[in-house]
Parts: structure tokens; C-alpha cells; sequence
């Protein structure tokens, strides 16, 4: 597998993370989904990353920057036929190891409460992510699962 930072200007990754949103919307109240499309995704303060096996795109990622200290990880997805097979974890370790170089000293997220998100919440505990509460411009929501980990 191979890591590529992504302009996002391709058609597949405009379909892969099209089909992420749809997925998000149909399992989350709407005011409760923070999946971004992509023009939320083509900001200055966001580095985006496509996970390639050959010339399948099978998983993506990115760090929003909220400040010099903290980075955000958003639009965490692999592809369905490849869950559970090494790609969201390949990928989480190379974005813990940028947002060091970077010189962020922290990772948050927020992610989904409910059973459908135990995998992710199992996988990034597994990085060291604790739960904590909301942070940046986030509020209590019971939909949502906010976890950080210090760099």
C-alpha cells in the first residue's frame, strides 16, 4: 500500500468521499454529522491523504490544524470491501507520525457513539486516543465520541 497526499481533484476520491458523507447522513442525525465534503476538505488548514493498494484507492484521511498545538483527524473511511484489513490503521500511524513532524503535539477527533462506530473507537484507542470531552467548536452531543491523544 501506498500513502499519497491528495488534492482532491480526482473523480475517485470525489466519489469515495461523496459515498462517506452518504454513509454518515444515513446513520446520523444530521445535526450531529461532521463529515465534511469536499470543499470543507479544500481549506488551507487541512492535509488530506489517499491510501492506494496498486491503483485502488482503498482508504483516506486528513488532519485539520486548529492551531500550532492541535490537529483534527477527519474523514477517516476504507473502502467496505477492505475494512478490518490493516488499511485505517496503515494509515493512522503514518498520520500520527506528520502531525509530529508537523510539530502538532496533540490529535482529537470526534466520531460516532453508537454501536455502528465501535470499530473505529476500538482502533483508535488502540493508537493510545482517550476519551475526553468536546474540544475546538464542538459541543455535548450524544451522537458523538470525542477522543485525543498527546504527541
Amino acid at each position: 500500500m501506498k500513502i499519497i497526499i491528495d488534492d482532491l481533484s480526482g473523480p475517485e476520491i470525489a466519489a469515495f468521499l461523496e459515498a462517506h458523507v452518504q454513509d454518515m447522513r444515513a446513520i446520523t442525525p444530521l445535526e450531529s454529522k461532521h463529515a465534511l465534503d469536499l470543499d470543507g476538505l479544500r481549506v488551507k488548514e487541512i492535509t488530506f491523504w489517499s491510501v492506494y493498494d496498486g491503483d485502488e484507492l482503498v482508504g483516506c484521511g486528513a488532519i485539520k490544524a486548529h492551531d500550532a498545538d492541535l490537529g483534527e483527524i477527519k474523514s477517516m473511511r476504507t473502502s467496505p470491501a477492505r475494512r478490518r484489513g490493516g488499511v485505517a490503521a496503515f494509515l493512522l500511524d503514518h498520520m500520527i507520525t506528520e502531525a509530529r513532524a508537523t510539530g502538532l503535539t496533540r490529535l482529537s477527533l470526534e466520531t460516532g457513539a453508537t454501536e455502528h462506530f465501535l470499530p473505529a473507537r476500538k482502533l483508535y484507542e488502540r493508537f493510545g486516543f482517550t476519551y475526553t470531552g468536546p474540544f475546538a467548536d464542538y459541543t455535548d452531543d450524544p451522537h458523538s465520541a470525542y477522543m485525543t491523544r498527546v504527541l
